[in-house]
């Protein structure tokens, strides 16, 4: 595996490759290896999602985990840059309740890659598993100009 670190206005984001594809994206983590072609791609990517140039990321990816995660991982991925959905209507599209579908979002292993932050409650913004919590969700929706009702 190799890691590189990206700097963005949201924090550090540390980008892992295993393989072919990215496999982890956290607020967490160290550059280990040597820079690949598809992380120095990647490193791009985010950088132009963080300048506002970027709004979908054509990398490829790979969730591990239970299928119940990969179909979450893949609802989440067609939420549209500056749309939000929320766990109920997951949970509809994927057959899971909305409480799974919450804690699947936050076990996503790719944050911003694939945006669980787009994912709101029945009643509006809920929690955040990344770096700075909901501050940092808001910040992301607001990025993508979903934010207006978050005031």
């Amino acid at each position: 595996m190799a890691t590189v670190v990206v700097p963005t206005r949201f924090g550090e984001i540390a980008l892992t490759q295993d393989g072919d594809a990215l496999v982890r994206a956290t607020w967490d983590g160290e550059t280990e290896g040597e820079e690949t072609p598809l992380l120095a791609e990647a490193a791009r990517q985010l950088g132009e999602y963080d300048a506002g140039t970027r709004e979908d990321f054509d990398l490829p990816m790979e969730v591990r985990g239970s299928e119940a995660l990969q179909a979450v991982c893949a609802a989440m991925r067609a939420i549209p840059f500056g749309y939000t959905r929320t766990y109920g209507e997951i949970a509809k599209d994927t057959g899971l309740s909305a409480q799974a579908v919450g804690q699947l979002c936050g076990s996503n292993p790719l944050a911003i890659l694939i945006p669980c932050h787009r994912v709101m409650g029945a009643s509006g913004l809920t929690g955040y598993s990344g770096k700075g919590g909901v501050e940092t969700k808001v910040a992301l929706l607001r990025h993508e100009g979903a934010g207006s009702f978050l005031i």
